[in-house]
């Protein structure tokens, strides 16, 4: 479960091998003992719930760094590392 940014007192990370459960690309976010899924095509919530702050501030992240996002999903998904990528500032 490789960290791959943190901001605001939110970790995101990806599972290697997490193509699974919700059959598209997907990071994880956690916040306080609170943990949700969200898709990086487009933020949406998969599962699991955050407060709705944290949940607009992943959702900005994601739509800043989509790309280098994809690009790690597919690292992990592979059972390769991800790059860490830039928290929102």
């Amino acid at each position: 479960m490789p960290t791959i940014s943190m901001f605001y007192g939110i970790v995101i990370y990806l599972y290697f091998f997490d193509n699974e459960r919700h059959k598209l690309a997907h990071v994880h976010a956690r916040y306080q003992g609170q943990e949700a899924s969200f898709s990086i095509a487009d933020g949406t919530v998969l599962s699991g719930e955050i407060p709705r702050s944290q949940t607009r501030l992943v959702q900005a992240w994601i739509e800043i760094h989509r790309d280098a996002l994809f690009a790690d999903w597919e690292l992990a998904v592979n059972g390769e590392p991800p790059f860490p990528i830039d928290p929102l500032r």
